[in-house]
């Protein structure tokens, strides 16, 4: 399955708009969303091919709504690759137990999360 659609949840307007530049220049058509109760709405409206998340984020975090996303039966098979700051060992294990299929750390270098990309296709 080629990755067409793709949602990125971040609530830093910099990386929103860093991330959908890099990621439409592939041809990707992207989505956003600024925080876990937007993410879901957008998710209602449309099904992403994946989803790149943040950790830090008001209200819910990132590490919480990928454990939400990825057990919703509707929404379980969407892959998703945490994108955040937050750069330790432990952070990128957690972030997988909680459903997460890949981990890169801010500044997302776009070689390396291309690779993370093609890895899921």
């Amino acid at each position: 399955m080629a990755i067409q659609k793709v949602l990125v949840v971040d609530d830093s307007k910099t990386e929103l708009m860093f991330l959908t530049d890099l990621l439409q220049k592939k041809g990707m058509q992207v989505r956003t969303a600024e925080n876990a109760e937007e993410a879901f709405r957008r998710l209602a409206e449309e099904k992403p091919d994946l989803i790149l998340m943040d950790v830090v984020m008001p209200g819910q975090n990132g590490f919480q709504l990928t454990r939400a996303i990825s057990r919703d039966p509707q929404y379980a098979d969407v892959p998703i690759i945490m994108c955040t700051s937050k750069n330790q060992e432990t952070d990128r294990v957690w972030g997988m137990r909680q459903g997460a299929r890949g981990y890169i750390t801010k500044p997302v270098d776009p070689a390396e999360l291309q690779a993370k990309i093609d890895a899921l296709n």
